[in-house]
């Protein structure tokens, strides 16, 4: 390698002009350039041609100089369209010539093609551009896969791998807080870098990307236009390449690591990098500043003035001490998004596991929060007296401000939504760390307002991780956060904010709590960080983050990531999506539209109307995110929006959708399977499209058979809405607007053991009530009539869900068919 202490060749413009015409044949007017190491010059050419005349460092072993010569005939057999300086072959048709100086030393000599283009230093740069470079050295990189040379395989100060000899460097850095901040930069890469590194891929690279060897295209501002200088090009990792390129291009800009993932998302889009490689990124970006930085302070003294060699020392540091604010596990998120990974391994899997098992979570307040009538507490509307007391700091105005909206709407329920844009948060705390100038006011948790010491439960089993308390104001006051380890899910972690202080003597770190236990109590504005009683609940995928590292709220700009980071926790609390956002019609719309455009004899349930939206098993949620549990709304023995069932007609109706008349598999081969599970006698099977289709099939049988036309029915049953079923169903025909009881229907009473007489021995309960059919049959005995059918429910639906004491239809039954009638079962 060069001795970096040993100074430039000293060639003069003059002597570079005959270099180039000696060596090269080329005639031009030499302008001088800046070099680390090296003499170099600018020939300019009559005919507009320029050159680039390179005398090298006498110190520099001639295999690395082949080796540069070799990287760029490399690149240029590869793809003519690479934005790299092409090679031009001395006179004796070598692309290295060799001169020695008037001291003696022999310098290599080469000469490249001059690329037009500004120095990516004198630009304005954008994302659009980071990507464009992103992308020249992934094609670049890509090129190189698989070249070698033995002058790649060198030891320099450079190679990342080797950056914590930086360490030996520190006695440089006269300021202290400086120092102290690379020491950070060290420890972490020594600790949590340097173990991976054997891990990665490595090959030959650039390892050079400044923003002095980066050309941006004058006409296309936003494309890069050529690459230059490899120098210090090296066989080593290639995530490397990545984060020197990031490190220089991002110097000064608004949102550094936003700029860096752009970059690296160019680069991936040309050469896939690995997610493992991506780990690494954020501190290796770091520590190529730190190695600049040091290696600055080493020369100060060893070298001649060179203004090159400190040129990007003072944007460096800048950079180094906005890393240094910047939570390293979250920037390392940002990068792998930005590529299309999970922002954290397994994020995905979490949020598909909560979405798959949402109905088992164990309920975080009871009654449940789904259960519960709730409203969106005001805090994204900047200017409501709720929002500006608690920014100011004065909870109690908003806390009467809230208890008084809950106590009249009826609203025991407050909720913030995850994702929510807030201004509230105007102390210094929530300035942004990753982009300068703006404020974190996305909300990234969920927060449940209800009164100072309200229980909270874990809805899934986990361990205590932490119990603390912050005591910033606004800050979260008690603290609580638990490690979950769901079977067939990665750990994730939730976090309890603005909790009451008794959790801290009776919880600590390694306490397990089983799905449902305490976890504590909403705190009182005194003891959860200035607050109205809540609680913020959020949830975390990486688990590698302590309590203090979780923010509450993100920057706008990085949503997608902490979706991933943070998920929505609404499910895990138990708030249907519905809380959130209403579509469609108002309800009274709804109404209006009815009465015009309805027949009225459809009524609407109940003074105030729900509109449902979902079914979900046996529940009902209406537009505001409200589960209701259905014990009325038809019989659903399978449950609302079954997976099993939903799939099944959704295949079918893709596929064919005709009727009886023509031949299909399906239609014996679910004869065969229905009969099957049917009682030995009921082996032929009719299929119709809706309950009272079917029942009125099951009468027309009925009758036919018997001949007759009387039917025995059940108070309060409801069989249909065809006239023949309302005429059979007492729900309708008794009520207000029915006609009342038909000359051919007998009714009996239905046998509701809840309301049977106190004097009955429960044993006996279904022999009584079946007495009820037996005085039935004797009225039309006496008047010369006898039943064609008795007709009843299985389970009588409208009439309250009743189940039939045992032995009543054994009984019922056999009294029917010893008239000669039949039997029949509405289970629709």
């Amino acid at each position: 390698m060069t001795n970096l202490s040993h100074p430039a060749p000293r060639f003069s413009m003059a002597d570079a002009e005959k270099l180039g015409e000696q060596l090269f044949n080329v005639t031009g007017t030499a302008a001088p350039l800046d070099g680390e190491r090296d003499r170099n010059y600018r020939l300019q050419t009559g005919t507009g041609a320029g050159w680039i005349l390179k005398v090298v460092n006498s110190t520099e072993p001639r295999v690395e100089s082949e080796f540069q010569a070799a990287i760029l005939s490399h690149l240029a057999s590869y793809s003519p369209e690479l934005t790299v300086p092409s090679l031009k072959k001395s006179l004796t048709g070598d692309f290295l010539a060799s001169v020695v100086a008037p001291s003696g030393e022999t310098h290599a000599v080469r000469m490249v093609s001059w690329l037009h283009g500004t120095p990516l230093a004198e630009v304005p740069r954008t994302f659009e551009l980071m990507r464009s470079l992103g992308q020249s050295f992934g094609d670049i990189d890509r090129a190189l896969q698989g070249f070698i040379h033995p002058g790649a395989v060198r030891d320099l100060d450079w190679d990342l791998r080797h950056a914590a000899r930086s360490r030996s460097r520190l006695h440089f850095i006269k300021d202290p807080a400086r120092r102290a901040i690379l020491e950070r930069f060290i420890d972490r890469f020594e600790h949590s870098v340097q173990p991976r590194l054997a891990r990665l891929r490595t090959q030959v690279i650039h390892n050079d990307g400044n923003d002095w060897n980066i050309l941006v295209d004058p006409r296309n501002p936003q494309k890069v236009s050529g690459i230059i200088d490899f120098g210090d090009a090296v066989h080593t990792i290639l995530i490397a390449e990545v984060a020197i390129t990031c490190a220089y291009s991002i110097l000064d800009m608004e949102d550094p690591v936003g700029a860096a993932a752009a970059l690296t998302a160019g680069f991936h889009e040309k050469y896939p990098l690995q997610p493992q490689e991506l780990d690494v990124l954020f501190n290796l970006i770091a520590m190529r500043l730190v190695t600049s930085v040091t290696l600055s302070a080493l020369r100060c003294g060893q070298t001649e003035d060179n203004p090159y060699l400190a040129i990007s020392e003072a944007p460096a540091w800048r950079l180094l001490e906005r890393m240094d604010r910047m939570n390293p596990r979250l920037a390392t998120a940002i990068l792998r998004k930005a590529c299309g990974f999970d922002a954290i391994e397994g994020a995905g899997a979490v949020r598909r596991w909560m979405g798959e098992n949402s109905k088992s979570f164990a309920d975080i307040v009871h009654p449940s929060a789904a259960t519960m009538n709730k409203a969106i507490a005001p805090f994204a509307d900047a200017s409501h007296v709720m929002t500006i007391a608690s920014a100011e700091q004065r909870p109690a105005e908003a806390a009467r401000w809230w208890n008084e909206f809950s106590a009249g709407h009826k609203v025991p329920l407050g909720i913030g939504p995850w994702g929510e844009a807030r201004t509230i948060y105007t102390d210094t705390a929530f300035e942004s760390r990753f982009i300068e100038g703006q404020r974190r006011i996305i909300h990234v948790g969920v927060d449940l307002l209800m009164p100072a010491g309200t229980p909270l439960y874990t809805p899934v089993a986990g361990v205590v991780r932490s119990v603390e308390v912050e005591g910033d104001p606004l800050g979260y006051g008690g603290l609580i956060m638990l490690e979950h380890s769901p079977e067939a899910c990665p750990p994730f972690l939730t976090l309890w904010g603005h909790m009451a202080h008794e959790a801290l003597a009776r919880l600590k770190p390694g306490d397990r709590l089983e799905a449902g236990a305490l976890v504590g109590y909403m705190g009182t504005d005194a003891e959860n960080g200035g607050w109205i009683p809540h609680v913020h609940f959020q949830m975390s995928t990486d688990t590698g983050l302590q309590a203090s590292e979780f923010i509450g709220v993100g920057e706008r700009a990085y949503l997608e990531v902490w979706a991933d980071v943070f998920p929505d926790p609404s499910a895990l609390a138990g708030i249907p999506p519905e809380t959130y956002s209403q579509d469609g019609r108002s309800k009274a719309e709804i109404v209006a539209k009815r009465k015009e455009l309805l027949l009225p004899n459809l009524s609407i349930s109940y003074s105030d109307p729900i509109k449902f939206v979902r079914g979900d098993g046996v529940w009902l949620i209406d537009n505001f995110g409200r589960a209701y549990l259905d014990c009325f709304n038809n019989v659903c023995h399978l449950g609302h929006s079954h997976p099993d069932v939903v799939q099944a007609l959704s295949q079918q109706a893709a596929r064919l959708n005709t009727n009886t008349r023509y031949l299909h598999d399906n239609i014996v081969e679910y004869a065969e399977r229905l009969t099957a599970t049917l009682p030995t006698g009921l082996a032929v099977a009719s299929f119709g499209c809706s309950g009272s289709e079917a029942n009125s099939l099951m009468l027309r049988m009925a009758r036919n058979h018997t001949g007759r036309n009387d039917a025995i029915v059940l108070d309060w049953a409801y069989h249909g809405t065809t006239q023949e079923l309302i005429d059979l169903s007492p729900y309708k025909y008794k009520r207000k607007a029915g006609k009342g009881r038909a000359e051919h229907v007998f009714e009996a009473v239905v046998p509701d053991a809840y309301r049977a007489a106190a004097d009955w021995p429960f044993e006996e309960l279904g022999k009584r009530f079946a007495e009820s059919v037996a005085d039935q049959i004797e009225i039309m005995r006496k008047q010369g009539r006898a039943p064609a059918f008795f007709l009843a429910e299985s389970i009588p639906s409208v009439a309250g869900q009743l189940f039939f004491p045992e032995n009543y239809l054994k009984e019922v039954y056999a009294m029917v068919r010893a008239e000669g009638g039949l039997c029949l079962a509405d289970e629709v």
